[in-house]
Parts: structure tokens; sequence; C-alpha cells
């Protein structure tokens, strides 16, 4: 019976999963031949270059290797040629997932908002009316009210510690490719020459205490074996981060590769992706994240920062009841976490708040602003506390900014958003060109080996350029710094105080520009021209090496390698609009704003310009990037050339392409997201779709009361919708409600799991007192026995002693009556022979002969009668026994069955009643489940009509 239930029930969920399967091409890129996971609710699909085809029935294994055996020809035992390091790893989180259940989502699912939001309105009401009653209820829902906060609190802790420690080792680790410190190895090349009082301001990077390979290995720094030496170091130790990258990623944790935003956007719309934000994710991000920002690639952190965030606000909000069974309360945390991310990558917490809404939040309620700045705000103070760089900055480029800039200088800033416009749409074609090469060739079956060799690469054309060399964060914070007289930097390498002539010499005084700690009408040097030949190299170079880079598997971010390219072009046009104005400005578009000798233009200015263009016209951000640059310059004066900059960059991008890279991606991937920002063209009405037809079937529908359970089944059996309308009867069609198929499938099987629990307890319940029945009847029985038996050896005791004695006794009295009649018999005898005087001694001889012989004939008379007597007895004695014995052995045969007769009608009826008990429970309990199924649902067209 229960095997029939068993198999029934897995008829059903397996008719509940064709509905839901889905034939994945893609993760981080690469093809996967099995994503579904059917004993999940975080914890698969390609993060970032799958795609979801939702027509497929196929019967897919699992991801897990536990219950499957990989993934196909790009499994994880595919390695640097297709067999990799991680094919015994867990590849994702499951143990904080819920067990699936009526209410909770299956993998790849999309929430229903509506029955999420009314029970987060149900859940409110039932404290708010409790907390009226006692005391203990009352500080339940205070403590209810401020979980939310106290979990933002925690979100921005961990959220800023995690980015703080991402911050210093990635800094560490891109030094250590170049040296070590010898005062301690834990130092990165700034700290280590903080306290060396050898320094100096033209070689402030040069200390005894730190020390190049060369210097290490060789005892040299000069000379072309030193050079090589630090070549082939640099080199190695990219070769070596990039790949401890990717093959922690594959072996661990695939989804923890790419940047994140787009799966981020499509789990905020309401897009289930169990695993994506689970703990291995977390740690496996954040240890790759500062491996693949220390290898040299053309990539950020920023972007997986957000990933990071959101991945601690879903491992926080199980510690909340609220959060842990409401999936529409977890996406406000989320989208909290998302502003968080934004926070403690660009230390603007404003701007974070305002990227989350505008960019990544799917539902954004004004309670959520308010929490979403609140967690900004804690993790950029705990930021700001760690002080990760060391000049008590959120951000390695911040820059401030005393030169205003003037109306004729739109122009120029116009040029770079229409050239970050242009670069913005070109970079998105030729990225999702690249990735969909990757998914659709062979080259996507050798991720590791991709990596090493774009890494490889990297590195041997990035070393020879110091300005491919540095990390993106410092070669834009060098593009951004605006030249003082301290300044060190080939870009700041002007020539010194000359006499020029009307034509465009200028005479400026020591005093002056100590005075005003800048260079007023600087005329370029030789170092700034080797430095903007070498600018325009790794410009191409990162134009190149981005868009391969971008989509790889390992963790990669867009904004600094967008952003760099934009400076980049900004400090170009910006020294080349600074020289026009020094030698031409008597110019008429130059003569009105800018005098002879004045310091009119900030190079520094334009490269921050033209780094917010370029990463506009790829993500496509307006307001919040706005922000993020005044965040970043703490000035309120260079907002309108931001604006203009970034407004122009949009339209551009726009008139070339209605997609963000993250848009595109989400495209290429296949997710089931709906952009709100987008506007469809649809004209197809309603009742051109509308089913069924005349010619259709009817449709199938569930009533409200008088369904048994054998009719569900059946249509669940017999159909594969999703769900099922709820009328009130079949007459009258009236809608009340609408039952999930999935809700009602595991509703059934809660009931077969019931009724079979139940059957069983109840069986086990009947044999346990059939048991005890027949242990009673068992003892009763021995113990009669035993009663007999003792009874019968007593009775036997009993009449062999009394036949001994009766034997004894009958002997006594036959030997008294024998020697007393003997001695009579004798007396006489005597009497007559002394009567007869004597007569013949013969006949007195013969006379006693006699008497011997008769009293011996007496004897044995006695004898044989007192033998007979004895054997009478025994004969008694034994008759008597066998009686009782087969007495006993009746009685012992009637009780047993009697027992066993009395047992089997006990279990008749126990079994009757327990058929009719479970038809009746069976019918209530279907009864009640699908009467709330139909409430709830009712509750929801009610409150939404």
């Amino acid at each position: 019976m229960f095997r029939y239930w068993k198999n029934l029930y897995r008829k059903y969920t397996s008719n509940n999963d064709r509905g839901a399967r889905m034939d994945n091409a893609g993760f981080c890129n690469e093809t996967y031949e099995s994503l579904h996971n059917p004993a999940s609710d975080d914890e698969l699909v390609d993060i970032a270059g799958a795609t979801l085809d939702f027509s497929s029935t196929e019967d897919v294994p699992p991801l897990d290797p536990e219950y499957g055996s990989g993934y196909g020809t790009t499994g994880f035992s595919n390695g640097m040629t297709g067999n990799g390091a991680g094919s015994n790893g867990k590849l994702m989180d499951l143990l904080d997932e819920p067990v699936p259940g009526v209410g909770t989502y299956e993998d790849f699912n999309t929430i229903d908002w509506v029955r999420e939001k009314s029970k987060d309105r149900d859940r409110h009401r039932e404290i708010t009316s409790k907390s009226e009653q006692s005391t203990w209820a009352l500080l339940h829902s205070i403590s209810d009210a401020f979980s939310g906060w106290l979990l933002m609190l925690l979100i921005g802790l961990l959220s800023g510690a995690l980015a703080g420690c991402i911050d210093i080792s990635a800094h560490w680790l891109t030094d250590l490719k170049e040296g070590v410190c010898l005062s301690g190895f834990w130092f990165n090349h700034e700290h280590c020459c903080w306290g060396s009082n050898q320094t100096t301001f033209q070689e402030r990077d040069k200390c005894p205490q730190w020390q190049s390979w060369a210097e290490l290995l060789g005892g040299s720094s000069e000379g072309a074996a030193a050079y090589i030496v630090n070549y082939l170091m640099f080199m190695l130790c990219a070769l070596l981060f990039s790949f401890l990258a990717v093959i922690l990623v594959r072996a661990f944790a695939p989804y923890a590769c790419g940047s994140g935003i787009p799966e981020i956007k499509t789990i905020l719309s309401g897009f289930i992706i169990r695993g994506y934000l689970g703990k291995w994710t977390l740690i496996i991000k954040t240890i790759t994240l500062v491996l693949a920002v220390s290898s040299g690639l053309s990539l950020g952190k920023e972007g997986p920062l957000v990933h990071v965030a959101c991945c601690c606000a879903n491992i926080l909000c199980h510690l909340f009841t609220k959060y842990r069974q409401n999936e529409a309360k977890r996406r406000e945390v989320l989208s909290a976490a998302a502003a968080v991310g934004v926070s403690v990558a660009f230390g603007a917490p404003i701007g974070g708040v305002l990227f989350s809404l505008e960019e990544v939040s799917y539902y954004f309620p004004l309670k959520t602003l308010w929490r979403s700045f609140f967690a900004a705000l804690v993790a950029a103070f705990t930021l700001r506390s760690i002080n990760p760089f060391g000049n008590s900055r959120l951000v390695l480029f911040y820059v401030e900014f005393h030169t205003p800039w003037h109306m004729v200088e739109l122009v120029p800033f116009t040029l770079l958003g229409i050239f970050g416009g242009l670069w913005g749409a070109l970079f998105i074609r030729a990225n999702i060109a690249w990735c969909r090469r990757r998914k659709t060739t062979r080259l996507g079956h050798y991720p590791v080996l991709e990596v090493l060799v774009v890494t490889g690469i990297t590195a041997l054309l990035s070393f020879p350029n110091s300005y491919t060399r540095m990390s993106g964060s410092e070669l834009i914070s060098e593009l951004f710094n605006d030249c003082s007289l301290l300044d060190s930097s080939q870009l700041c390498d002007y020539n010194s105080s000359e006499n020029r002539s009307d034509s465009g010499v200028f005479s400026a005084s020591l005093a002056d520009r100590a005075f005003s700690n800048t260079l007023p009408d600087r005329p370029a040097g030789p170092g700034v021209y080797t430095a903007l030949w070498q600018l325009a190299l790794a410009l191409f170079f990162k134009m190149l090496v981005t868009v391969v880079t971008f989509g790889m598997k390992v963790p990669s971010g867009l904004f600094i390698p967008s952003m760099a390219v934009g400076a980049i072009v900004g400090r170009l046009l910006g020294v080349a609009m600074e020289q026009m104005a020094l030698n031409h400005h008597d110019w008429l578009i130059v003569k009105g704003w800018c005098s002879s000798g004045a310091d009119c233009i900030t190079p520094g200015l334009y490269a921050m310009v033209g780094a917010a263009a370029c990463l506009g016209g790829v993500t496509r951000m307006t307001i919040s990037l706005v922000v993020i640059m005044f965040e970043l310059t703490g000035g309120l004066e260079y907002i309108v050339p931001l604006m203009a900059a970034i407004m122009t960059s949009k339209w551009v991008a726009d008139a070339l392409g209605r997609e963000g890279i993250y848009e595109a991606h989400i495209r290429l991937n296949g997710y089931p997201f709906l952009e709100t920002k987008e506007e469809y063209g649809h004209k197809t009405l309603a009742q051109d779709v509308m089913r069924p037809r005349q010619s259709d079937p009817l449709l199938v529908v569930l009533t409200q009361e008088g369904m048994s359970v054998g009719e569900i089944e059946g249509v669940i059996a017999d159909t594969d919708y999703s769900g099922f309308p709820v009328v009130v009867s079949q007459e009258s069609q009236r809608l009340v409600g609408f039952v999930l198929r999935r809700d009602l499938v595991i509703s059934l099987g809660e009931y077969l799991c019931l009724y079979v629990t139940v059957s069983l307890c109840l069986s086990l319940c009947l044999s346990l007192c059939l048991s005890l029945c027949l242990s009673l009847c068992l003892s009763l029985c021995l113990s009669l026995c035993l009663s007999l038996c003792l009874s019968l050896c007593l009775s036997l005791c009993l009449s062999l002693c009394l036949s001994l004695c009766l034997s004894l006794c009958l002997s006594l009295c036959l030997s008294l009556c024998l020697s007393l009649c003997l001695s009579l018999c004798l007396s006489l005898c005597l009497s007559l022979c002394l009567s007869l005087c004597l007569s013949l001694c013969l006949s007195l001889c013969l006379s006693l002969c006699l008497s011997v012989s008769v009293s011996l004939s007496v004897c044995l008379c006695l004898s044989v009668c007192l033998s007979l007597s004895l054997c009478l007895s025994v004969s008694v004695s034994l008759s008597v026994c066998l009686s009782l014995s087969l007495s006993f052995c009746l009685s012992l045969s009637v009780s047993l069955f009697l027992s066993l007769s009395v047992s089997l009608c006990l279990s008749l009826s126990l079994s009757v009643s327990l058929s009719l008990f479970l038809s009746v429970s069976r019918s209530l309990c279907l009864h009640s489940v699908f009467a709330n199924q139909c409430h709830r649902v009712c509750v929801f067209a009610n409150g939404h009509s």
C-alpha cells in the first residue's frame, strides 16, 4: 500500500516538473547541460552566459556532482584542456534553502508578488492584533518593527568590513608583483616607504625598505638583466593569481564569476536562482576578486562588490523570520544591499542609493529608500574607519578641483560625451559578439586556458608601459590628479619658469607659484609628451583587452575599465585644451575667458568628465552616475559639465542601441526579465489569445466544493497546466480564486504522506494491541497450565501417600488379626492338649505343623491381598492423573482457540473502523486544503480587483 502511494506521488511530481524544466546553454559564457536542482528551494542558471529555454521538456540531471556526473562536455572534469581541478568540489550552496512546500518556489521560477505581499500583510495584521493582548506580544511587535533596521546595520557593517579587506589585499598583491617590503612582507609599496627618512619628492616611490625582485634575486635594480627578472616575475605572479582565481571559481562556486549585476537585476525582478547569493559564493567571490584584480586583468571590483553585498544581505536575512520566509521582503533587502555595494565601491552613499533605484531595483518602496540610505551610510562609515588606502578617503582616486570651468568648455565636454556614447555602443556590440562566440564555439570549452592566455597577453603587453602596468584605480587616480609643485608624475612634468613674448611666452615668479601651489599657464615639457603617447597606446590597449576580459570565468567588474578609457581620452583632450589656451590665448574662443598667465584649464577635470561619459555610455546610468562623480570630487560647480557629458553619452549610445551592457547580457543569457523602463509596441488584444475558443475543449476548472481526491488527481494527471481556476460550481462558473498546480500537487503529496503515516501508525497500534492481547492470553493459559500441573502433582503425591498409608495400615491390621488368630488357635490347641492330658505327642506335633502351615497360608493370602490393594490404588492414581492431563490439554486448546478468535475479531473491527476513518479524514483533509488555497487566492483577487 505504501509503495502504491509513493509511486502515485512520484507520478504527480514528475508531471508537475514538466512545466518547469529548462535546457540551459552556458554559465559564465560556458555551456552547461544540466542546471535544474530538484531538491532545492540558495541555492542553477548560466550566470554570465546562459540561455534559458523554457520550452524544453527533457529531463536534465542536476548540476551538483553529488547527484550527477558533471555538466557534459564542459564539466568540471575538464581542466586547462577540459580537465579541471574541481571535479569533486561543492558547486553550489543549498544548505540554507528551505524545503519546497506550499508558498515556496522551485529553482528557475518567478515569485508571486501579490501572494508575498498579501502574506506579509496578514503577518503584520496578526502581530498588530496580538500586541494589544499581552506585554510579550507588544515586545515582539516592537522587535519585528526594529528588525529591518537591525538587518540594515548588520549588512552595512559586514559589507564595509569585506570591502576594506578586499581593498587592502588587492593593493598588497598588486605591489607584490613588483617587489617585497623587507621591514614586513605584509606592507604594500606605499605603506612600506611611509616611515623611511631617505625618500625624496622626485623618487618618493623608492626607499631602502622596498626592494624589487631583481634586487632580491640578482642584487641590482639597473640593467637589462634586472629588467628581465622584474618582467618575468610580473608575468609569473599575474598568471599565478589568475590561475588560482579561475580554479577556485570552477571548483567551488561557479556563480562567483562575472560582474553579478545582470543576475542581481534578474533576481530583484522576482526570478529564483538558488545558490547565487549563498555563503560559498560569498567566500569564493571575495577571495577570487582580490586575485583577479591583482593579476592585472582589465577589470574592476566595483560591480562584484554589489554581488558581495547582496550575498551578505541574503545570508543575514536567514536570521530574521520576516525576511527568510517572504521572497518579496527579501528583495527589498537586496535592493538596499545593492546600494551598499556601490557605496563601498566609490565611497558614495547617496549615489549608491540612486544607483539601486535607477539601475538595479525592480520594486523599491519608500521605506526601502530610507533603509538603503541608512545601510549605505553604515557601510561607508565602516570603510572609513578601516581606512584601506591610508588617505582618510573611501576611494583611491578621490580628488578636489579648485579651478572653475567656463561656458566655452561645454563644447569639449560635449565631445567627450559623444565619444563616451560611441565607445559604449561599440563596446557592448563587440563584447556581446565575443561572448556569443565563446558560447557557441570550442572557445568556451576551455575557460581556464582562456583566462591564462588573456592574462599572459595582458601582462606581456602592459609591463613596458607604466600606465598599463599600474592597476586601474591607480591609473584613474593619476589621470584625475590636478598637478601641483610637489607632483613628480610625468603628466606634471611642465617646463620651469621662462620669459616669453606676447606670442605665448610668459613670466611668473617662484613666489607667486609657491603662494598658489599651482603651476599657472604651464607649458608642456618632454615628460608630458612622453606620457601622452604612452596614454595613447594605453587607450587602444584598454579598449581591446576590456572587450575580451569582461565575461570570463573570473569575477570581473566593468566600472573601472570603462572609467579608465574615458579618463585617458579626457586627459588627452584636457592637455590639448590647456596647451591651446597657453599658446593661443589671443584667439577669439579663448580671449574672452582666459588671460595670459592664468590657470584656465584643469586636465584632471576633463579626465573625470570623460570617465563619467564612457561609464554612462556603457551602463546608461544618468542621475546616479552624476551623484557618484559629484561625491568623488566634492564640488558642486562641476555638476553641469558632468550632466552635459553624461546626457550626451546616453543620447548617442541610445541612438546606436537601446540596451546597456547589463541588459544586453540579460538578453544574451535568456533571463526572464521584463524591463520596466522599456517601451513595448505589442498590439495584441486579450481576446485574441484567450482560451478556450468555441472549437476548443472545455476549460479545466476546480469547483469550490464537492470534488473528491480522485477527481483532483485525475485533473492533475490528465493536464499539464501550471494552475487551475476555482469556480463556485460547474453550473455557476463564477471565479472565486486560482490554485497553482505546484501548490496543489504539494498539498496532495503532503496529504498522501499524512495518509501513509496515519496508516502506518494505526497498523502499528493494531499490531501492538494484538500482540498485547495474545501475550495476555498466553500468560493466562500458561498460568492455568502451571496451576493445573501443580494441582495434578499434588493430587498424585497425596494419592500415592494415601495408598501407601492404607496399604500399610491394612497389612498391619491383617498381621495383627493373623497373629491373634494364631494365638487363639494355639491356646485352644494347648488347652485341648492339656485337657486331653497330653495326648499323643504325635498328634500334638501334627497340630503344631498344621497350625504353622495354616498360618503361613493365611500370611500368603494376606500378602496377596495387600499387593492387589496396592496395585488397585496405583492404577486409580494413574487414571486420575491421565484424566487431569487430558482435561488440561482440552482447556488449553479451547482457551487458545478463543483468544485467536477474539484477536481476529478485534483486528477485523479495527481495520473496518480504520478504513472508515481514513476515508472520512481524506475527504475532510482535501476539503480543508482546497478551501485554504481557494481562500488565499480569493483574498488576492479581492485585494487587487
